[in-house]
C-alpha cells in the first residue's frame, strides 16, 4: 500500500470527507465512496477503512463517512434513516460537481439503510437528464439508470442482516432456541425501537407488509431493486461464525442448504477470507419456481432471499475462528477499532483490491 497521506474535512451539513492530502489528487478524484456505519455507530467506525482506501486510490476516490444517523438516531427505523442518508448523499454530490461515479460500503444495519437510500436516489434511464447538469454523453451511455446522476459502481455490505433477524439463528447470541427467538421478536422494539421492528419483520405500518419485504421490489417512487441492479457489482461480506449479532445466513443472503463448506483461507494475501462465490441473478419466473414453501421454511425469509437473488452477488465469507479477537467478529470484519482489531485489515484490503474504480 502506498504512503499517500490523507486528510479529513468536516462537511458543512455533517459527515466527514476523507481525501488525499494532495490538492491535485483530490481535485481529480471523480468517484464518491459513501461509508455507512451500523446501529449506535458513528463516522469513526469507518475511519480505518476510509484511510486505507485513500492511501491505495488517492487520485481516484473521495470517501464520505456518513454522519446523519449516528448513535441513538439509528433506532428511528430503516426508512427514516434511509431518507436521511439519501439527503446527505445529495448534499455531498452538490458540493462536488466533478463527481462521476458512486459506490456504497455499509456495515451491519447500515447496509439496509443504504439499500433504502439508493432506492430513493435512483434515477431511471429516461429521467437521468432531468435537472442534471453533468456530462450528458456520460449519462446517456448508462442504460441502467443512475444514483442521483452518478454511475453506480460498487455496492458493498459487511455483516448486514439482509434477511432480517427473526429467523432461526439469525441472531446467534440467542443460541438458536426458538422460544427465546420468539420472545426477542416481541420485545425487541423496547430496546431498538422502530429499527428493531424492521429487523424482526414485525412492522405493519398502515397495514403494509414488513419494510424488508417491500425492499425486494420497486414500490412507487422507491426503486429498491432497480437501484441495486444499476450497480456494476454487489458484494456481501459475511462472518461464517463468532458474529453474535448477525448470522451467516442473513449476511450472505443464503438458505441453510446453500451455506458452503470451507477449510482454510482462499489466499495467503487474505488469511481471513475463506470462501468466495459469484452468483448470477435469477429471473423472476425461476425465482418464483424456486420459492421454498415447505413446512420447514420461513416463508417470509424465503421471499427475501429469493427476491434478492434476482441480481448477481459476490459473496465473500470471512472467518476469525483462529483469532484472539474472534468473539468481536462483528466489529473486527470492519476494523471498527483499528488499535485493537487490526486482524480484519486483510478484509479491507480485499475490498480495495477488487474495487471497481
Amino acid at each position: 500500500m502506498g504512503d499517500e497521506e490523507v486528510r479529513s474535512e468536516e462537511s458543512v451539513n455533517g459527515g466527514t470527507d476523507v481525501l488525499s492530502s494532495s490538492d491535485d489528487s483530490a481535485y481529480c478524484a471523480g468517484h464518491l465512496v459513501v461509508m455507512v456505519h451500523g446501529i449506535l455507530g458513528s463516522t469513526a467506525d469507518w475511519q480505518y477503512g476510509a484511510n486505507q482506501f485513500i492511501k491505495a486510490l488517492p487520485d481516484k476516490v473521495i470517501v464520505h463517512c456518513s454522519e446523519c444517523n449516528m448513535r441513538r438516531l439509528t433506532l428511528d427505523g430503516v426508512d427514516v434513516m434511509g431518507e436521511r442518508l439519501a439527503e446527505e448523499v445529495v448534499e455531498v454530490i452538490n458540493r462536488r460537481p466533478g463527481l462521476r461515479k458512486i459506490s456504497i460500503i455499509a456495515h451491519s444495519v447500515g447496509g439496509l439503510v443504504a439499500r433504502y437510500a439508493i432506492g430513493r436516489l435512483y434515477r431511471p434511464p429516461s429521467d437521468e437528464l432531468s435537472g442534471n447538469s453533468r456530462d450528458d454523453a456520460h449519462d446517456r451511455d448508462n442504460s441502467s439508470g443512475t444514483i442521483c446522476g452518478l454511475e453506480a459502481m460498487n455496492f458493498i455490505t459487511v455483516a448486514t442482516p439482509h434477511l432480517g433477524s427473526r429467523g432461526n439463528k439469525q441472531v446467534p447470541f440467542l443460541f438458536g432456541f426458538t422460544a427465546i427467538e420468539k420472545v426477542a421478536a416481541s420485545v425487541i422494539h423496547w430496546i431498538f425501537r422502530r429499527t428493531g421492528r424492521h429487523l424482526f419483520l414485525t412492522d405493519n405500518d398502515e397495514g403494509k407488509p414488513p419494510l424488508l419485504q417491500r425492499m425486494v421490489d420497486d414500490h412507487g417512487d422507491l426503486y429498491f431493486m432497480s437501484a441495486l441492479r444499476a450497480f456494476k457489482r454487489r458484494v456481501a461480506y459475511a462472518n461464517v461464525g463468532y458474529d453474535h449479532i448477525v448470522g451467516w445466513r442473513t449476511s450472505s443472503i443464503r438458505r441453510n442448504t446453500e451455506l458452503p463448506t470451507w477449510e482454510d483461507s482462499v489466499s495467503e494475501e487474505y488469511p481471513h477470507v475463506v470462501y468466495v462465490e459469484h452468483t448470477k441473478g435469477v429471473n423472476v419466473d425461476k425465482c418464483e419456481e424456486a420459492l421454498d414453501t415447505s413446512g420447514d421454511s420461513d416463508v417470509l425469509e424465503e421471499e427475501l432471499v429469493t427476491g434478492l437473488s434476482r441480481v448477481s452477488w459476490e459473496k465473500v465469507d470471512v472467518s476469525f475462528h483462529s483469532s484472539r479477537q474472534r468473539f468481536a467478529a462483528h466489529s473486527v470484519i470492519q476494523v471498527k477499532y483499528a488499535y485493537m482489531q487490526s486482524e480484519g485489515a486483510d478484509v479491507i484490503q480485499h475490498m480495495i483490491d477488487h474495487f471497481l474504480t
